[in-house]
């Protein structure tokens, strides 16, 4: 009997396998729809990095651009009718090809301004219009996890619309998301909407915490400072996948479930190894159980398929459950050997959003500049 692939044997372990890319050369290749009909992806994310990376390379958007400045399109008005486009094509990409897929995935995920995350009403009514825009109920509303967007996903939620939380780093945050998740439905249900239509992930960052949080290892240099290297990412997303038991099996949530609701699935996001000491596929490997997404970039998919190390034999497999004792260690730990863990996740939401902020800023630059080039040509 031949050893199922790796790719396979993750998605029969209940991962749901995502890009993290989307661009126009993309669509129009036929790249997506392949790796969409092989099955080695069940989803897509995107983010205004992916998107001002895809109109300044190559000539995709030539055309797009031409006729949004022969309309007299604005900045915003084009970026806005560029990447909906892009969304709802690969939308419905996923729908012509995965009639049936597992609840919530089939979907793209589009992100709301990253300047509206701290303005709640702002990010309500963003997200009201990108949901009406792209017209298609397999895709995602984006919405950072900062303490305005809380409030912004349990309102998108109570009108049924489907969201992906972001820009998650804390087991605490976490939590607040699947709180706001739950609320959302709960408003939603006593609405009389129907919620067996809503999805919703909740994207827990990985490697920008390694990131942040082995430097510090490093400059403290002990013995036990050292064999911590490393462990941070995991371990926090194995604690917020018990925190995800937990809340999703609880009496509250029963009462939901009973009314067609879906659990929030965990969101694997920032799965690109940055430190070249760790195996490529470090950020799948370790983090495999049931309702789980891991959102990939396609080098990082590439080698899931070819490499990933799994535990030997056939069948699903979890690593995650029987490490949960030695997460919380690894977390304890951090705290004992002198890690400001805390202050350090919050610098790395407030860095996130500052990060996305620059993104979507050098994307309105990029399209202003092509729109410009338009009109003179």
């Amino acid at each position: 009997m031949s050893a199922t692939p790796p790719l396979a044997r993750i998605v029969e372990s209940g991962v749901s396998p995502w890009l993290d890319d989307l661009s126009r050369a993309r669509l129009r290749s036929g790249n997506l729809a392949e790796l969409i009909s092989s099955g080695r992806i069940l989803g897509v994310t995107t983010n205004p990095t992916i998107f001002d990376k895809a109109i300044a390379d190559g000539e995709a958007y030539d055309e797009a651009v031409a006729a949004l400045a022969a309309a007299g399109a604005d900045t915003e008005q084009a970026v806005r009718t560029m990447t909906t486009d892009d969304v709802r094509e690969a939308a419905d990409l996923f729908a012509r090809a995965l009639p049936d897929p597992r609840h919530g995935d089939g979907r793209v995920s589009i992100e709301v301004d990253p300047r509206l995350a701290h303005d709640t009403a702002g990010t309500i009514a963003q997200a009201r219009e990108l949901w009406r825009i792209v017209d298609r109920p397999n895709v995602y509303i984006k919405i950072p996890a900062t303490p305005e967007g809380l409030l912004a996903i349990t309102e998108a939620v109570a009108e049924g619309i489907s969201v992906n939380a972001t820009l998650i780093f804390s087991v605490d945050t976490y939590r607040a998301v699947a709180t706001a998740y739950v609320d959302g439905l709960e408003r939603a249900r006593d609405a009389g909407v129907d919620l067996a239509p809503i999805a919703s992930v909740a994207s827990v960052f990985l490697s920008r915490i390694d990131g942040k949080v082995d430097p510090v290892l490093d400059e403290l240099g002990t013995p036990e400072a050292t064999a911590l290297r490393g462990t941070a990412a995991v371990a926090g997303a194995r604690t917020a996948y018990a925190a995800f038991r937990e809340i999703f099996s609880s009496p509250r949530w029963e009462d939901l479930a009973a009314a067609g609701a879906h659990v929030q699935r965990p969101l694997w996001a920032s799965t690109g190894v940055k430190d070249p000491t760790f195996a490529d596929t470090r950020y799948v490997d370790e983090l495999v159980a049931p309702d789980v997404v891991n959102t990939m970039p396609e080098k990082t998919l590439l080698a899931t398929a070819d490499h990933a190390r799994l535990p030997e034999g056939t069948g699903p497999v979890d690593t995650i459950t029987p490490h949960l004792a030695q997460a919380a260690e690894q977390l304890d730990g951090l705290l004992r050997v002198g890690v400001p863990y805390e202050q350090l996740l919050a610098e790395l939401t407030s860095e996130g959003v500052a990060s996305f902020i620059v993104s979507w800023e050098n994307l309105l630059q990029t399209v202003t500049t092509s729109l410009e080039n338009a009109r003179t040509a």
